[in-house]
């Protein structure tokens, strides 16, 4: 890619390669924008604006007008216009003079059900925003179903209505305008010729690769890092009985793939801090918000390395945060709770029947968010500590002689007044907890 340094003075013009509809700005803000972020959406839409109406080109502009509209610095103007680009959104040309010129091609963004069924977009968006955002995105663009079994079609034919006259042929000169999504390119990770040449030809159609499954075999290598070797094995077993490729049999295959290869290698969720949507709005600084802060921010595998003073935490404890985070899908900062909490009460020992009880409850219970798992603790450490009250009245029996420990499945969640004192010893427990 030639890197041009962009000016002020620089010129530009936008040229509108598609017909734009009001549903482009839903499939924008409801699906690119967690994508692309606000800066990249409302760009587009500044260049929607410099059209006039009724035109398909806009008048000369240079870019000091962009960042006078949007109130922004260049290098933020031009950082929003490559993530255009990176989404197919938007193409560049440029012609270098004294003034460099700047041709800036608009394209519509793809359909809803193109975006949900894409190999890329659809990934980043769920890993973005969370499967409670994904389900509640994808619901707004169903369509009803409705059962015209018992129904009859009684629609009119074109001809049942007009009639043909001598109307006399003309030839239109102008192109018409039509509707143009501009498609996402990829650095080609996939030799295909290496690809093709391993497959025996007696296996495959001669309509097998297709441009669209290029583009899909190269995507899915981009998404699950995964090279040509790797590949031809998941191509081969996706090939159906008419030589060709069954397109949701290699999704599966690839998704299956890097799962198991993940699985038996070393951790690489644990390097992962909370996801910002499941972060807590900076400006509190009280203490509680603080400690927020730090398990949102840290990653569990940190977290881990500063409970062992500095040192490598074991592979066996890695692992078991690993297993936590990709069975129980349980969010970065709510292991840190975790983490923390179990050695408090545990002697600074991770157990794995223990945290994989605990986990299990506070998925069934819907805990995301830092906030949400630490209230969850301080209501449990609340029990605990009353269980321990009512003994201290009663004589000790061999078994209550035990080590007291959280009821795990009360899943009772009604609140509770809470006493300076408690509120004082149990803020004394999350300072050593962080």
């Amino acid at each position: 890619m030639k890197n041009i340094t962009i000016l002020p003075a620089d010129k530009y013009i936008v040229v509108n390669k598609t017909v734009l509809h009001e549903e482009d700005r839903r499939l924008l803000t409801l699906l690119y924008q967690p994508i692309i972020g606000y800066t990249a959406v409302s760009l587009y839409f500044t260049f929607v604006d410099d059209l006039d109406a009724f035109t398909r080109t806009s008048e000369d502009f240079n870019h000091h007008h962009l960042m006078a509209t949007m109130q922004l610095k260049l290098d933020d103007i031009m950082i929003a216009r490559e993530k255009l680009e990176a989404v197919g959104l938007l193409k560049t040309y440029v012609k270098e003079g004294n003034v460099n010129s700047y041709v800036y091609l608009l394209y519509s963004p793809i359909s809803a059900n193109e975006f949900f069924n894409h190999p890329i977009l659809n990934i980043v968006l769920y890993n973005n925003i969370g499967k409670k955002e994904y389900d509640k995105r994808q619901q707004l663009f169903k369509v009803p179903k409705i059962n015209l079994k018992e129904y009859e079609d009684i629609s009119l034919k074109f001809n049942d209505v007009f009639s043909s006259s001598n109307l006399k042929p003309f030839e239109v000169v102008d192109l018409i305008e039509t509707r143009q999504e501009g498609k996402i390119k990829l650095n080609q990770a996939i030799d295909f010729n290496l690809l093709i040449a391993s497959i025996p030809s007696s296996m495959l159609s001669s309509r097998c690769f297709t441009e669209d499954v290029k583009d899909l075999i190269n995507s899915l290598a981009v998404v699950y890092q995964l090279d040509t070797e790797a590949m031809i094995g998941l191509v081969r077993n996706a090939i159906n009985e008419k030589g060709l490729i069954n397109r949701e049999e290699l999704r599966k295959s690839c998704r299956n793939y890097y799962q198991f290869e993940n699985m038996g290698s070393l951790p690489t969720l644990v390097y992962q801090k909370q996801p910002e949507y499941l972060k807590q709005p900076e400006g509190d600084t009280s203490k509680w918000a603080k400690m927020v802060y730090t398990f949102e921010n840290t990653s569990p595998y940190d977290y881990l390395k500063s409970k062992y003073k500095g040192a490598e935490p074991t592979k066996r404890d890695l692992r078991l945060i690993e297993d936590l985070m990709v069975e129980q899908k349980l969010s970065a900062g709510v292991v840190n709770v975790l983490i923390s909490y179990a050695l408090k009460l545990n002697h600074q020992k991770l157990n794995r029947n223990y945290l994989e009880t605990i986990a299990g409850q506070w998925k069934r219970l819907n805990i995301e968010t830092v906030e949400e798992a630490m209230k969850l603790t301080e209501k449990e450490y609340k029990k605990m500590k009353k269980i321990a009250a009512k003994n201290e009245t009663k004589p000790k029996t061999k078994q209550e002689k035990k080590e007291i420990l959280p009821d795990w499945f009360d899943q009772e969640q009604q609140s509770e007044q809470v006493t300076k004192e408690e509120e004082e010893e149990w803020n004394k427990i999350l300072s050593s907890l962080v």
